[in-house]
């Protein structure tokens, strides 16, 4: 049955006995370590304020775009999917919740081979304690049963944190935000772990972004010390992630369309911010600003420390009557085809070798890895390569990615592994499963003598703990 699938000790370890044996080995030395998440979405405020996840439905289907796409694209309307969201705790169902379960729990044979199948299933099994599979269960008997967890003292943000054994937790805050609930979390005695901001730009550096003249205008307002225009622009950037370094920040994270980046002198950067603030940039001027932003936050970052991910090649909100109709982050943001190696060279030129300056690519696009990100991270000493991201972050694409960039860069030029989630219960489902891939691979290694067994006991706990200590500064 596959709730012992998902209790399974072997679960996405190889297949051939011997190999089997040797990533047990590899797995038992990390599978109870720390979890470091130095890049999500949860939201701050869940894990201060410490109250009630809302029901199962608000919190493990309608914000989860994994979840609801797939069901979607087998006929569900999106109106009957979306009720509510996880992004801040609440205390009571919300309507409809019940129905949404149900067809979340009709639709769960879909999920079969998908990664979101697989966590889901894990935090079933390990989380929520489900004492069969949800597919053998009426609906309504597991909305129950998550839902009496939900309200259990036990079941809290905090407690559940550190039931999952997380450590360090960094969240994506807009570059405005008080910080609130991250200073209460360090002041609070009674909380050991860390949560740490993570400045988060995209808004106020795309001009496209319907939202970026408003932002602008607060933001120089706020922060720009007297200043106006473009130098009080880069001004307030500059103070607001002193700021946010000042409350624990370690790292900036930029989800840009491309990864494209433009050095332009002073004068050019403020005709193109002028001719932004006036509405009359074309295209072409939004894309040779926001790439000219993108090197004038590298020059940040070596200045200030804060490690720079970068995360292109999504076409945002792709169907635009959900987007107009639901917002964004609704399942049909997708992929397309990136270029680094021409598309980062100006950024690298100049800040590529600058000491201590890291620099996170991450990609959609992973015929990328092989051909553009391994060899970078394999020269310049400030790139490292992200982890498999939104849509690779799948057992088989994690396997891909450690073959594809493995033989030109090693192990020591990867992130680590991200979670990217906003799914909380789901944090250690995620951990768990790459811990299991890393696991695997090395022990094909070591199988097919290309790596020492206990060379490969250093390993594994090199790139599951120690890299995202090293290369988020942690």
């Amino acid at each position: 049955m596959s709730q012992s699938i998902a209790a399974h000790p072997d679960r996405l370890l190889p297949a051939d006995p011997g190999t089997r044996s040797i990533a047990r080995s590899l797995l038992e030395r990390v599978q109870d370590l720390p979890i470091i998440s130095p890049h999500g979405h949860v939201d701050a405020a869940v894990i201060e304020q410490n109250t009630p996840f809302p029901d199962p439905a608000a919190l493990l289907v309608s914000p989860d775009h994994y979840v609801t796409r797939l069901i979607h694209a087998n006929g569900v309307p999106m109106d009957q999917l979306l009720a509510g969201t996880a992004s801040g705790p609440q205390s009571r169902e919300i309507p409809q919740s019940r129905e949404i379960w149900r067809q979340f729990v009709q639709a769960w044979p879909l999920f079969e081979g998908t990664a979101s199948g697989y966590w889901l299933r894990t935090q079933f099994n390990d989380v929520f304690k489900l004492e069969a599979d949800l597919g053998a269960m009426p609906a309504d008997a597991s909305y129950d049963a998550i839902a009496a967890k939900l309200v259990e003292p036990d079941f809290r943000p905090r407690q559940l944190f550190k039931d999952f054994n997380i450590e360090v937790l960094a969240t994506t805050d807009d570059p405005l935000d008080d910080l609130a609930s991250h200073k209460a979390l360090t002041n609070d005695p009674s909380f050991n772990g860390r949560v740490l901001p993570t400045f988060r730009p995209d808004a106020y550096l795309n001009v496209a972004h319907a939202s970026w003249s408003t932002n602008v205008e607060r933001l120089i307002e706020t922060a720009g010390d007297g200043a106006t225009g473009y130098a009080g622009y880069i001004a307030a950037l500059e103070n607001r992630r002193r700021y946010f370094v000042e409350h624990g920040a370690v790292s900036a994270d930029h989800g840009v369309r491309t990864p494209a980046t433009l050095k332009l002198d002073a004068a050019e950067a403020e005709a193109l911010f002028d001719r932004a603030r006036a509405g009359k940039a074309s295209a072409e001027d939004r894309d040779a600003f926001e790439a000219h932003m993108m090197y004038q936050m590298a020059r940040m970052s070596v200045q200030d420390g804060l490690v720079m991910t970068i995360h292109p090649g999504s076409y945002r909100n792709h169907h635009g009557p959900t987007f107009a109709e639901f917002g964004a982050d609704t399942g049909h943001d997708i992929p397309f085809a990136v270029n680094y190696t021409e598309a980062i060279r100006p950024l690298l030129q100049d800040f590529g070798t600058a000491k201590d300056f890291h620099l996170v690519l991450f990609t959609l696009d992973e015929t990328v890895f092989s051909r553009e990100l391994a060899p970078l991270a394999g020269f310049y000493p400030s790139v490292y390569i992200g982890a498999p991201w939104w849509f690779l972050d799948a057992p088989d694409a994690m396997l891909r990615f450690r073959s594809a960039v493995t033989e030109t860069a090693g192990f020591s030029r990867s992130s680590g592994f991200i979670d990217d989630t906003r799914a909380f219960c789901s944090i250690p489902a995620r951990h768990d499963a790459s811990r299991r891939i890393e696991a695997s691979f090395l022990a094909r290694l070591v199988a097919e003598h290309r790596v020492t067994e206990d060379r490969a006991h250093e390993l594994i706990l090199d790139v599951v703990d120690s890299s995202p200590r090293r290369v988020f500064k942690l």
